[in-house]
């Protein structure tokens, strides 16, 4: 019996030296805020499925002045929809890890590449136009938007943990997300906001007096002024958001489209409140793949200039769509991108 109590004790002392000391986290309590409504909200189970089996996880779309729609995807293409809807392989990027895209105003798109940095494609192919900050090596570049001046405004979620166990980050609950802006011309970049609460999609307001950006796991949008008397002052835009903001992009009429993730389900909110559970579930990719409820469900909303939501769209139930991470308005469609399906959802707004 001594040799048994022994040998549990020993296992015990080396499972928690385990769980604590060789944890990839370092992690603080994280309430998570959970929308209540007595309604299912399933409007977006009636999406139109664009592409559907060509597109490979299309986290986000634009669309250019000619009306074509443009997508980057897992399997490094950048692929694009004419209007008649027929879709084509435009180019080709030797990387697994698009995200961001956005217009130039001087043709072609800027892409963002967690592994390469940002990218200029264009009809001749693609180039790197930013591979360092600072001396480093530019990581996880999300989501991006150009300045009519030609400053570009992207954002880093997180400079600890990349895109593929970006959970670890919102386990972990400490700001380690980025805003930057780099200048083509001098070629510098600087930092406009840090400690950001994994930073994810960027819109620049429609007089681009200011810009907004997501912060994730904290559930808000801030508000950063480029012009006017607050120029340099930054102040919450919206926040308690039902779920964790993604991409955000501007709306014809000025205000904002904000794609909507649910971090993590009713049920499993307590491991974020709980240090020692977190700790946990760091150590073992299938407990993340638990806790983890961005595939459950998809949701996205539309936000005044004043920060008030004036519309959501969901699908609760995740039938038909799920892991909405980009929503951009064109001609009454709203186009979702989604880093959970094949296809990209066309969602018309005249009748919703």
């Amino acid at each position: 019996m001594a040799l048994i109590s022994s040998l549990v004790l020993a296992a015990l002392v080396a499972l928690t030296v385990q769980v604590f000391y060789f944890s990839p986290i370092d992690p603080v309590s994280l309430e998570i805020p959970f929308s209540v409504s007595s309604t299912k909200n399933n409007q977006l189970q009636s999406v139109i499925k664009l592409g559907e089996g060509f597109l490979k996880q299309p986290e986000d779309v634009c669309v250019d002045k000619d009306g074509v729609l443009y997508t980057a995807t897992r399997d490094g293409w950048i692929k694009r929809m004419v209007r008649n809807e027929n879709w084509e392989n435009w180019k080709h990027v030797d990387s697994s890890s698009l995200l961001g895209i956005t217009t130039s105003k001087d043709g072609g798109l800027i892409v963002c590449d967690t592994t390469l940095g940002l990218l200029k494609v264009t009809e001749d192919g693609f180039s790197v136009i930013l591979s360092q900050v600072n001396g480093s090596q530019l990581i996880f570049a999300d989501d991006i938007i150009e300045a009519s001046d030609g400053n570009i405004y992207f954002s880093v979620p997180s400079t600890k943990f990349g895109l593929h166990n970006w959970y670890l980050d919102v386990l972990e609950a400490r700001p380690h997300g980025q805003l930057l802006r780099y200048n083509p011309l001098s070629n510098e970049t600087v930092i406009v906001l840090d400690h950001l609460a994994f930073a994810n999609g960027v819109a620049l307001s429609k007089d681009e007096d200011y810009l907004v950006v997501c912060e994730t796991w904290k559930f808000r949008c801030l508000k950063h002024w480029l012009k006017g008397i607050n120029k340099g002052k930054t102040e919450i835009f919206i926040e308690n958001l039902p779920a964790g903001p993604d991409n955000i992009n501007l709306a014809p009429d000025g205000s904002f489209w904000i794609a909507l993730i649910q971090v993590t389900s009713e049920r499993m909110g307590f491991v974020h409140t709980s240090k020692v559970s977190k700790y946990l579930v760091a150590l073992f990719p299938r407990l993340v793949n638990m806790i983890n409820s961005v595939t459950k469900s998809a949701m996205v909303v539309k936000v005044t200039t004043e920060g008030n939501i004036i519309k959501k769209f969901g699908d609760n139930d995740g039938k038909k769509i799920t892991f909405v991470t980009s929503a951009v308005e064109f001609e009454d469609n709203l186009y979702l991108g989604s880093l959970n399906t094949d296809f990209v959802g066309k969602f018309p707004l005249q009748n919703a």
